[in-house]
């Protein structure tokens, strides 16, 4: 007990704690989405796309460099989205394009100009000794904001997810939905790389969900589940990544992933059918949305 709690007495080490497991729980919430669409890749997209808004702010204004990521971010992610409902490519290809583009011109630029505001490495590999109360804040904010907006969206969230032709018939905005998909996407990400780093990130938004999609057919119950297990990899990832002197972001994904082998070892077969979409007796998508 000793051993545990001596972490505790460090400043740093608590809002560590704090930040890793709210940021767990935050990218399993929305991974749920994200691997439902079967756009896993977008998480690992995005992250790479905001590397280009960071490079861009360093011309203007490097104080500002989580705004400019942010916003790039944001519309990478808006992009991304409008490309792949108005044209024959597929959401991955949309992605690629979009998102390959962004990091490119990040390196361009750093290469012309050089950087002179914060190390991108921080946010390539997480930096969690460097956590300020304001990074502690955004992330509560932005928490907040995605708690809000799938508690008040929460059918046409789900039925955009599992049938967006239907529920554009149906009255649903799909486009608009989408659209405030991504962004709470965008902002999520842009707010945790401190704790995951942009390499890693999208690992947080698949496990947990994977995971989730593993043990139930239920959607409620696959964001219960997900939040959980992004949540407690968090927090035992971070506890981990102290006594183990390694960073952060790949413990915690590490966690994760031992979860995932301990579940699939659990579930077996019938596990992978289901988070394959195989399993026939996965809820359709009307009865979802009824319930």
């Amino acid at each position: 007990m000793d051993t545990l709690l001596d972490p505790l007495s460090y400043a740093f080490f608590q809002k560590g704690l704090i930040v890793a497991t709210i940021s767990g729980a935050l990218l399993g919430f929305i991974g749920v989405y994200i691997v439902l669409r079967g756009m896993s890749y977008i998480g690992h997209g995005l992250s790479h796309a905001i590397f280009g808004g960071y490079a861009a702010m360093q011309l203007f204004a490097a104080q500002l460099y989580v705004l400019g990521a942010g916003l790039w971010g944001v519309a990478s992610a808006l992009a991304i989205t409008n490309v792949a409902r108005r044209s024959r490519l597929g959401a991955d290809a949309a992605i690629g394009v979009v998102t390959t583009a962004s990091f490119a011109l990040g390196v361009a630029l750093f290469a012309r100009f050089g950087s002179s505001g914060p190390a991108f490495d921080n946010a390539l590999f997480g930096s969690i000794l460097g956590i300020t109360n304001a990074q502690i804040f955004w992330l509560l904010v932005v928490t907040a904001f995605t708690g809000i907006v799938v508690f008040t969206r929460y059918r046409a969230l789900m039925f955009t997810t599992f049938d967006p032709e239907v529920a554009d018939v149906s009255g649903v905005r799909t486009g608009r939905t989408e659209a405030l998909l991504m962004v709470m996407l965008s902002l999520a990400i842009l707010v945790t790389l401190t704790v995951i780093g942009v390499t890693l990130v999208a690992a947080m938004l698949v496990i947990p969900a994977v995971i989730a999609r593993m043990l139930t057919d239920s959607f409620a119950k696959m964001l219960v589940l997900s939040t959980v297990v992004g949540s407690f990899a968090g927090l035992v990832g971070m506890y981990a990544s102290y006594f183990a002197e390694v960073p952060s972001g790949a413990m915690i994904v590490l966690v994760g992933a031992i979860i995932f082998v301990i579940v699939l070892a659990a579930t077996g077969a019938r596990g992978l059918r289901r988070s394959a979409g195989l399993d026939s007796h996965t809820e359709t998508p009307a009865r979802q949305v009824v319930r």
